[in-house]
């Protein structure tokens, strides 16, 4: 193991988190098996009480979990130098097999986190708790993945050797490279850029569609097209755009887009694009909470602004992205 701030900091945050996620999730339970709001018991009066700390504490735990994505690339950013072979991220991630998978896990986390705390706020519009219930199972659910995560994370780091040689993100993101980096170079440039844009313009339009309708049908079709765009921009940012950024139609590495020599350019790309899947699934996931009599009022408008807030972050990657392809020294 290479004893560096960045992977004690990762290792430390990630106990602390799964610490208050385990004592939140035993709190769940307890709601889960014994929250009666109309009841007048010792028990209730309890759960009550300590169901404000607790949502608190796990939002704290999940906004982290959101953060730390970022965190978890920046420090594989930081211990590309200490091995031969890596020139950033990609290649830290891939000095054993258990970088990348943690990678992905981390990516799900940090969208299912999003969407509890869109929950978790929507339950707050209520004044009788209506998604108390919601919540804590979807926290139940999540606890584990993020249990998960931590092991692979902590097994990573273990399993981290300054004598290992890796690959550079040039070879980890060709075509001979293998795995998901080959399959990313191999697509065509045209069907991917289609796709690409036609995936964002597909979730921004049935993201105004539902705000102009706000029917509980086109936050389930917003959902559904802002789950797509997360793939289609991811592929896309990768094996499209990239190439336009470096001018190089060969270099297709996801991680130097977060490069200073790059202007960090990365970071708007992929940050909306998150963003507009975690407000577009999250007004879908809330649609049938409108059976709720406390939600039949507040909630609309609730999913109206996330709506609003997805159509602004998939338009502002599409603009992004053909500025930068447009601005490129690089022709097809």
């Amino acid at each position: 193991m290479i004893v560096h701030p960045a992977a004690i900091a990762l290792l430390a945050g990630s106990l602390l988190g799964a610490a208050l996620l385990l004592h939140a999730a035993w709190h769940g339970a307890a709601v889960l098996r014994g929250w009666d709001l109309s009841s007048g018991s010792a028990l209730q009066l309890s759960l009550e009480r300590r169901t404000q700390l607790v949502s608190t504490l796990v939002a704290l735990a999940l906004a982290y979990e959101v953060a730390a994505l970022l965190l978890f690339v920046l420090a594989a950013d930081a211990l590309a130098p200490l091995f031969t072979g890596a020139m950033c991220a990609a290649g830290t991630l891939a000095a054993n097999p258990w970088g990348y998978p943690t990678l992905l896990l981390r990516l799900l986390n940090a969208v299912l986190a999003g969407l509890w705390l869109v929950v978790n706020h929507a339950d707050g519009l209520g004044h009788d708790y209506p998604l108390i219930r919601t919540r804590y199972a979807l926290l139940l659910a999540f606890t584990p993945l993020v249990l998960l995560e931590g092991a692979l994370q902590a097994r990573y780091l273990h399993a981290l050797e300054p004598e290992v040689i890796t690959s550079c993100c040039g070879r980890l993101f060709s075509r001979s490279g293998g795995g998901i980096g080959a399959v990313l170079s191999e697509l065509p440039a045209e069907p991917t850029a289609v796709g690409f844009y036609a995936a964002l313009a597909a979730a921004t339009v049935a993201a105004v569609i539902h705000v102009r309708a706000g029917g509980p049908r086109s936050a389930v079709a917003l959902a559904i097209a802002s789950g797509l765009a997360l793939v289609a921009g991811l592929a896309g940012i990768v094996s499209f755009v990239s190439p336009y950024v470096y001018e190089l139609p060969a270099h297709r590495c996801p991680f130097c887009l977060l490069r200073a020599e790059y202007r960090w350019i990365g970071y708007p790309l992929y940050a909306p694009l998150l963003g507009g899947v975690v407000c577009g699934v999250g007004a879908g996931l809330l649609a049938p909470a409108r059976r709720h009599a406390s939600l039949g009022v507040r909630l609309p408008p609730f999913q109206r602004r996330l709506a609003r807030g997805a159509a602004l972050l998939f338009a502002a990657v599409g603009i992004l992205s053909a500025w930068l392809v447009m601005g490129s020294a690089l022709r097809a």
